[in-house]
């Protein structure tokens, strides 16, 4: 069976060609689309939507996103206000991830699911982290992004943050995920792994034809960190474990990269994935792609789950810091679909597609489509949603889900969140503060002789 979508403006999203057509599109995970311009043709239609006014193109994907993060949205400030990035990660993601259980990761990923659905996206890549529920966190995610319709990319974030142990955790929960699933080998970030952990990963992407999903340079901290315990930069780190060999990889931000370090992720087959407002909002700098050729896809970093946004914030704040213009805005919007392609990864069919009732109060076709997509088109404009074939938003609506209930349920979910966030912050806080004291008093002990010695020696010399 097949949907038809008649009286549409259909925009190829690699040529920006205009055509005014009428559209079959088949179902399933290799679905193919058809233009027939006698819809009376058409045979084995069961379902039709009359696009007449509006736009018909193919549909988004995220570059990098963060399910985890979803239940962050108005949670309470952490007891100490972070001072610089590293505390930032300490005291509210490192703590938040690891108040994660098996309910809230299924909240956070179906809230998050169905908002990348409605702003446009059918396709995410994701980078889980949940220290104290690992095993199984990954299937609890794809089934829910199943439930609602959108095809994923799944990675767990290995790290020695949290022991030896963890980390094998989650070297384990990866390989369990990746015999039968497309997946990525996911790490936190160099600083967070230690080469006997890296080792492992490394051969678990060799072993699995895989490649790595890895922050790289968001902070100085980062690159500070591997200078000092390995006497090289992290790309050169990564690099010498062959993780740039593979076109799977994607290197999360790449802030503080030097001109050698461009070089290498030109001359490989890695990806780079930038996330402008994250780095904002983290106050870690700017992104620029001088040197770092042609690789660059946009996420949300879990900000948000909307690319069209991600796109104008990339554009905007790289007028004063980047090589961006229109045409490298957009190409860096769509260059997931290429990632996704070359590497064969299934979900991101031509069968995917959003139609959007674009009230435009000018006239738009190809000539001026990217003045459009930067200064006009928003994911309000986002009326019907495909993935793989089915419709999965109809008229803004989710299809596949009860959206009423999830939301009902992630905000259960959020308040024991925040609640034992608040709780495991006291904590830390409390340890942090007994440690001090503790110090100071062992300082005094140490010292104390050698102040009356010398108060000694001032009043009776």
């Amino acid at each position: 069976m097949s949907i038809l979508l008649k009286n549409a403006i259909y925009i190829d999203w690699k040529t920006l060609e205009f055509r005014n057509t009428n559209i079959q599109v088949e179902k399933g995970i290799s679905g193919k689309i058809k233009f027939i311009d006698n819809i009376n043709n058409i045979n084995n239609t069961d379902q039709t939507i009359d696009c007449r006014g509006k736009l018909v193109t193919k549909s988004f994907a995220v570059g990098h996103h963060h399910v985890y993060s979803a239940l962050a949205r108005g949670m309470g400030a952490p007891k100490k206000n972070p001072e610089n990035f590293y505390e930032i990660l300490q005291y509210i993601w490192w703590t938040l991830d690891k108040c994660l259980d098996k309910d809230m990761i299924e909240a956070s990923a179906l809230t998050t699911a169905m908002a990348c659905a409605k702003a446009g996206s059918t396709f995410v890549i994701d980078h889980h982290a949940s220290p104290n529920f690992i095993e199984g966190s990954l299937d609890i995610i794809a089934k829910a992004f199943d439930k609602v319709g959108i095809s994923h990319l799944l990675c767990y974030e290995i790290t020695d943050r949290d022991g030896l142990d963890k980390a094998e955790k989650g070297i384990s929960e990866t390989e369990n995920y990746l015999k039968s699933n497309q997946g990525l080998v996911g790490l936190h970030a160099s600083f967070t792994v230690g080469d006997e952990t890296m080792i492992k990963a490394a051969d678990l992407m060799s072993k699995y034809n895989s490649g790595f999903h890895i922050h790289v340079a968001e902070d100085l901290y980062d690159q500070r960190h591997c200078q000092d315990n390995y006497n090289k930069r992290v790309i050169e780190r990564l690099n010498d474990y062959g993780v740039l060999d593979s076109s799977k990889t994607i290197l999360g931000h790449c802030l503080h990269i030097d001109d050698n370090e461009r070089s290498i992720i030109k001359n490989s087959k890695s990806f780079v994935v930038q996330n402008m407002e994250s780095n904002l909002n983290n106050k870690v700098g700017y992104f620029n792609a001088k040197g770092l050729g042609d690789n660059i896809l946009l996420g949300t970093d879990g900000m948000h789950s909307d690319m069209l946004q991600s796109a104008k914030a990339a554009f905007f704040v790289g007028q004063g810091f980047d090589t961006i213009d229109y045409p490298s805005a957009y190409d860096r919007f769509r260059k997931v679909h290429d990632y996704i392609e070359i590497n064969k990864f299934d979900g991101d069919g031509e069968n995917n597609l959003v139609i959007l009732d674009y009230d435009s109060p000018t006239e738009i076709n190809q000539n001026n489509f990217l003045g459009h997509f930067i200064f006009g088109i928003n994911s309000n404009h986002i009326n019907d949603v495909i993935s793989n074939g089915k419709i999965i938003v109809k008229d803004r609506k989710i299809q596949n889900v009860n959206e009423s209930e999830i939301l009902a349920f992630s905000k259960e979910q959020s308040l024991r969140l925040w609640k034992k966030n608040a709780s495991l912050n006291q904590d830390k806080r409390q340890k942090e503060k007994e440690k001090g004291e503790n110090e100071t008093i062992t300082l005094f002990f140490f010292k104390s002789p050698f102040l009356l010695l010398s108060l000694y020696f001032k009043l009776f010399s």
